[in-house]
């Protein structure tokens, strides 16, 4: 194969020389190579000879201009970095050079100033040689002339070098800067040409320095304006000690004249003392625009940090509550009445929302804060940073409410809450009080929290506080008088005079108390509820009363009381019941083994609800609810909607013992909209009832008035006669509607959690107190009747009716007449006798049955 194929076939444009070609001895073209794209024969080359590769040997000569030549473009740069380089050397070269030139005519017009003062002051020193010789020669009796000394004739004085001197390191020390930082920037970018693009600018390093130095420190622009300041001022001093003949500290002085008012300038009289007194004014205008904008900025940020509830709070034994739910209304106001025997208090509240709408709606709020004032910060329970904004490590008790929505992410978020207080480095003066919406989370919670927390189970108090209302009508309103703080509450405290005395005797020795039960120093401060007669109260004990205040109440002498024996040992028959549940919670499986535990044998729970009969079972089972281990009720389902006529219908509404409405699991997060479910839930029913009973003249039994036949409320009065109706409403706004219509009982749920959750938080003892009275097992308050204590119209005091009913082993709290509405808690008057009525009730503790 030729040479001439070979080219063709790889497309090449150079070839090695074979070694005849480098042998060869021809003439000029024996050792030349050429690069052109076309065919080039020499005149003497072989004919077989096309195109001739060119590589670089050694001892190749120097080629000629008409060679061509092949260079290595890698690691050069390209021309176009080339002409970028060039042209930034040109600007910084120019602007290089216009500083010189600036620089070089102030030289020279201070050289001719200083010259013309040199000629000037030598003209004067000729005037006077000439003078005296007129003077000698009497041809000139005066001449006005101004005297002069060798001294003042030296063109380079002292005092004028010292102005010139001024003068020049002014102008100076404003323009050397900028020559040293463009000269860094330059050399930086010839250093590194290869890379330019990559490189950042001098200026641009210095912005971000200058950037992070003002956004990192709080003080730091504060600093470059004062820093700022004072080199106006000593520049703008050295310049005119340059152009005045005042000294430099007067010259100083005119200088932060002109830069504190811009108008001092006018009286300056001169061009050079003009122009620099302007270039003083025109900077400190500057300034002072700068100083506007900071201070405006630090005034406009700290107003929006007041506003945004960013500032820290500086209090101390406060209550803080953190989070926000559709309970802080009720909390806040159980709060405020707590604290109305001290004057008020201070409540701090903390949530992930905007100060000004927390404020808002707590202004909305309709109850008086009786001198408490409530605080609100913006911030997250999980930040520590924020936690210390409100004085967390001072408060005196804390709270942690439990959002509206799903139970297991509230938990969650309450578990991570108790993780950020137990972090808190300064530690917690206060304990810490838990809401939670599962019973499963609360061993977790106090875990993690130890000695420090409080728990209180929202859906597991309202539950079993439901069945408990359920099944004794007019429970509910006892249990409000009690956890809130407008009547009578629990109280625990030490009375030395007490010790050694039996807790039969205690029971009579507060007239305005009355003793439940008794704080053992012995077992570690464990409360025992209805102690045993025979208890002797030891050193350390303490006294759990129910009172009015914790500064109302107090021991006294014994009174001499009738003990009395009871009428007949009487024991309530156990009989089958029928109740109905309406709506669905997420705690069904404990409130129904709660119910299989109290009822009796042959009992049917009946639930009727959206939720599918399939879907229902796994839901129970999921809980740990066994379905087939139920020993006393039997559960009948029924799929339906509960506001739905029809659905309603289809039930044996007339015949059911006590009917529960819950409040929907599907709507619990709007407390208005399930207060409007279970209201319609409740008229339906009590309409079925009332057209399927029969009507009796309800006349002699209302109270305040009559109900005419056909009348709604009336007939629904009588249905209510008839089965008990126990509704859980959210906001205590609905209980108005409820309250007037007397068709129905009901359960502030809401509302007696934030009244559970104030108690604990006020002292946190209390806690075991209510633990164990919604609890499966110990004690529990119960509604009885009149008849276990006392016979029909038997005069007897209320200190009597509570010894007889210690022969039964329980603890009477309260009564509630036959004509009232309400009960009575801890009535005043103990020993004063009154005839009592068989169908009056009393409230007592005792345990469970």
């Amino acid at each position: 194969m030729s040479l001439d194929s070979e080219t063709s076939a790889s497309g090449r444009d150079w070839f090695f020389p074979s070694p005849s070609f480098l042998r060869s001895s021809s003439s000029q073209y024996g050792r030349r190579f050429y690069s052109n794209s076309k065919s080039y024969l020499p005149p003497s080359s072989a004919p077989g000879i096309s195109h001739r590769r060119r590589v670089k040997f050694p001892r190749t000569p120097t080629p000629t201009n008409d060679k061509p030549q092949i260079t290595d473009t890698r690691n050069k740069p390209s021309a176009k970095n080339n002409l970028l380089c060039l042209s930034q050397f040109r600007t910084q070269f120019s602007l290089v050079a216009l500083t010189i030139i600036a620089f070089l005519l102030l030289l020279a017009l201070l050289l001719r100033n200083a010259h013309l003062e040199s000629q000037a002051n030598k003209l004067q020193g000729e005037i006077l040689s000439l003078n005296l010789r007129l003077r000698a020669c009497h041809k000139l009796d005066t001449l006005n002339v101004t005297s002069s000394t060798p001294r003042d004739a030296d063109p380079w004085s002292r005092e004028n070098f010292k102005r010139n001197l001024a003068l020049l390191s002014s102008f100076t020390l404003l323009v050397i800067h900028l020559i040293i930082f463009k000269y860094i920037d330059y050399v930086s970018k010839s250093r590194f040409s290869d890379n330019i693009s990559e490189q950042v600018s001098l200026n641009k390093q210095i912005a971000y320095r200058v950037d992070v130095f003002l956004s990192v420190y709080p003080y730091g622009k504060p600093l470059v304006l004062l820093v700022a300041t004072l080199l106006l001022i000593f520049l703008g001093g050295l310049a005119l000690f340059g152009v005045n003949k005042e000294d430099l500290g007067h010259c100083l002085w005119l200088s932060w004249t002109y830069v504190a008012d811009s108008g001092n300038h006018a009286t300056s009289q001169g061009i050079g003392p003009r122009l620099v007194a302007v270039c003083i004014s025109f900077g400190g205008m500057l300034i002072f625009a700068m100083m506007l904008g900071l201070v405006s900025d630090s005034i406009s940020e700290k107003f929006d940090s007041l506003r945004k509830g960013k500032s820290e709070v500086v209090e101390q034994n406060h209550t803080l509550i953190l989070g926000w739910s559709d309970k802080l209304g009720s909390l806040l106001n159980q709060l405020a009445i707590a604290n109305e025997s001290l004057g008020g208090g201070t409540v701090a509240v903390m949530a992930e929302r905007d100060k000004e709408e927390m404020e808002l709606d707590i202004a909305k709020m309709e109850f008086d804060f009786k001198g408490t004032s409530v605080i609100c910060r913006s911030g997250s329970p999980l930040i520590l940073a924020d936690l210390k904004k409100v004085s967390v490590s001072k408060a005196r008790a804390i709270i942690v409410l439990a959002e509206d929505g799903n139970a297991d992410q509230s938990d969650a978020r309450a578990l991570r809450t108790v993780l950020s207080l137990t972090g808190v480095k300064e530690g917690l003066r206060g304990h810490i009080v838990v809401e939670l919406s599962d019973l499963d989370n609360e061993v977790l919670v106090k875990l993690v929290g130890g000695d420090l927390v409080e728990t209180v189970v929202a859906h597991d108090v309202i539950g079993r506080l439901m069945i408990q209302c359920a099944r004794q009508p007019g429970l509910a309103q006892i249990w409000e008088d009690i956890l809130g703080f407008e009547n009578c509450e629990f109280y625990i405290k030490k009375w030395p005079q007490l010790d050694g005395k039996q807790f039969e005797d205690v029971l009579i020795s507060f007239p305005a108390a009355i003793p439940c039960g008794i704080k053992v120093a012995s077992y570690g401060g464990k409360i025992i509820l209805n102690p045993d007669d025979s208890y002797v109260l030891q050193e350390g004990d303490e006294v759990l009363v129910i009172a009015e205040d914790d500064d109302t109440y107090a021991p006294t002498s014994l009174p001499t009381v009738w003990r009395g024996s009871l009428p007949k040992d009487f024991v309530y028959p156990k009989s089958p019941e029928r109740i109905l549940f309406c709506g669905w919670r997420r705690d069904m499986e404990d409130m129904i083994m709660v119910l299989d535990a109290s009822l009796a044998h042959g009992s049917e729970l009946w639930m009727f609800n959206d939720v599918p009969e399939k879907e229902r079972v796994k839901k129970l089972t999921d809980g740990g609810l066994d379905i087939n281990r139920l020993e006393n009720i039997s559960l009948v389902n029924r799929e339906g909607n509960a506001v739905i006529r029809r659905h309603l219908e289809s039930l044996p509404l007339e015949s059911f013992d006590s009917i529960l409405i819950l409040a929907d699991e599907s709507v619990e997060d709007s407390a208005i909209q399930a207060d409007s479910r279970s209201l319609a839930t409740l008229l339906l029913i009590r309409d079925i009832q009332a057209r399927r009973l029969p009507y009796v003249d309800m006349a002699s039994q209302a109270h305040g008035g009559s109900f005419s036949k056909g009348s709604w409320i009336g007939e629904m009065k009588q249905a209510s006669d008839k089965t008990v109706i126990i509704s859980e409403i959210l906001d205590p706004r609905t209980k108005n509607l409820l309250s007037m219509s007397k068709i129905s009982d009901y359960v502030l749920s809401n509302e007696l959690v934030s009244m559970a959750l104030a108690m604990v938080a006020e002292d946190r003892q209390i806690n075991d107190v209510l633990e164990e009275l919604f609890a499966e097992e110990g004690n529990e308050m119960h509604i009885r009747q009149a008849d276990l204590y006392l016979c029909e119209g038997e005069e007897l005091s209320f200190y009597e009716i509570m010894l007889r009913a210690r022969q039964r082993r329980e603890v009477v709290i309260g009564y509630r007449l036959a004509n009232a509405e309400r009960a009575v808690i801890n009535p005043p008057a103990k020993t004063d006798r009154r005839k009592w009525s068989l169908k009056d009730v009393f409230v007592v503790i005792s345990e469970k049955e």
